[in-house]
């Protein structure tokens, strides 16, 4: 739950982390009891990080067909990220997946730990899908070809331009943002959002997914995943891998600062999407992965440490983000603070400096114009402790009485 450390830097972490924690105890105990639905709440926790709560808050009908959504394209995405299934096996798979998905006896073995478990006992996933509304089915079958088929093209082509990495990107996560919106709309809880508000939700996600995750790609066994389009890294280096070499990190940090740059192109898109939603809890299923994102981007901006391991949100501020986010106010706050802590990590000397700045002012714009930034706690105003040794001592021995009681499990960030 977050190290002693941290929480002794950041001791308003604590209460969120203890409800984010008490939740999950909570949707574990409402998992359906038959297996194949078993099966599908028990995986989505193991493989969907952090918003997996949010997807149990939606009603019923809707958080089933969420679900299966989800796990149908985890499926498909394992198979595409196994680097070691050859190309003539693994294409005619992502093209035939949507078909699948109505097969109650289809498996295929791949991926690693809880992927390979999801794939192997595949067969629940259909079962479960099989029973959801007509409407959800065709929807889900309907992004499930369209992505397999966008991810088989990319098996076969490098992501050479900037309208390469769009289409990608399409591909893997806006129809994602597609497909979410249909059953939004199917369950008659929200109007249907246009396409191009819905691949961006998708496109702002997985921008920062590639940006956060590029030494996992790059160092990928046996062969490496490179997403980065060719038309941003050549500018900086020769070999996309040579960003990770330390006699580089000059021209890492500024290909890095181009690829954010180019992400927040979304963000306008992104929050015009969300204040068209009317359901509370749909609300938040969507607006928490976008704050997570801006957050990340935040993090990722002029650091060096992408390129050298593991950059992401603490746990205790992940648990900020989940407790505090419930309205639009909250949304531009949190967008308006962490595009400011942004902003402030801007070089002038940056070759993109201007570019990145020009997106960061429209965005805070946005924020301002809302006229309800004064209605949300900051993110990054960092209030100074009150607590002396002796206080923080007494809180981490609350903590320890009150975590002996707790179940060990986390949710994976």
């Amino acid at each position: 739950m977050g190290s002693l450390g941290t929480l002794v830097k950041h001791p308003d972490d604590l209460y969120p982390l203890l409800k984010l924690k008490m939740a999950v105890r909570q949707a574990g105990k409402q998992i359906p009891p038959e297996p194949h639905w078993a099966f599908c709440f028990s995986m989505l926790h193991k493989v969907s990080r952090s918003f997996a709560l949010v997807i149990q808050q939606l009603h019923p009908k809707l958080r089933n067909a969420v679900c299966i959504f989800y796990l149908v394209l985890r499926a498909l995405d394992t198979v595409e990220d196994d680097t070691s299934i050859a190309t003539d096996v693994k294409v005619p798979i992502l093209i035939d997946f949507h078909r699948h998905i109505y097969n109650r006896d289809w498996h295929f073995s791949c991926g690693t730990k809880h992927y390979k478990v999801l794939m192997d006992e595949f067969h629940h996933v259909s079962t479960a899908f099989l029973e959801l509304e007509k409407g959800y089915q065709v929807a889900i079958e309907d992004i499930t070809k369209r992505m397999g088929a966008g991810m088989a093209k990319f098996i076969c082509k490098e992501v050479e331009t900037v309208d390469d990495y769009d289409e990608y990107c399409h591909y893997v996560a806006g129809l994602v943002g597609l497909g979410l919106s249909k059953l939004f709309h199917a369950s008659g809880s929200e109007d249907l959002a246009s396409d191009s508000l819905s691949n961006s939700m998708g496109l702002f996600l997985q921008k920062t997914n590639i940006i956060r995750d590029y030494l996992e790609d790059i160092n990928e066994i046996p062969k490496s995943r490179m997403f980065w389009p060719r038309q941003i890294w050549s500018k900086y280096v020769s070999k996309l891998e040579d960003l990770k070499y330390e006699e580089n990190s000059v021209k890492a940090v500024q290909c890095l600062n181009d690829m954010v740059t180019n992400a927040l192109i979304h963000v306008d898109d992104c929050l015009k999407y969300m204040s068209a939603l009317r359901d509370p809890a749909i609300f938040r299923f969507c607006a928490i992965p976008q704050i997570m994102a801006i957050g990340t981007l935040a993090l990722c901006y002029n650091n060096i440490e992408v390129f050298r391991g593991v950059v992401k949100m603490r746990r205790g501020l992940t648990a900020k983000v989940i407790d505090r986010t419930n309205t639009m106010a909250d949304v531009y706050g949190a967008f308006y603070d962490f595009s400011c802590m942004l902003k402030a990590k801007v070089d002038n000397n940056d070759p993109n400096a201007q570019k990145t700045l020009s997106r960061l002012d429209l965005i805070l714009k946005t924020c301002r114009d809302s006229g309800v930034l004064n209605k949300r706690k900051s993110y990054i105003i960092q209030n100074q402790s009150n607590y002396t040794p002796l206080l923080a001592v007494m809180l981490f021995i609350i903590l320890a009485i009150i975590m002996a009681n707790l179940s060990p499990k986390w949710p994976n960030n």
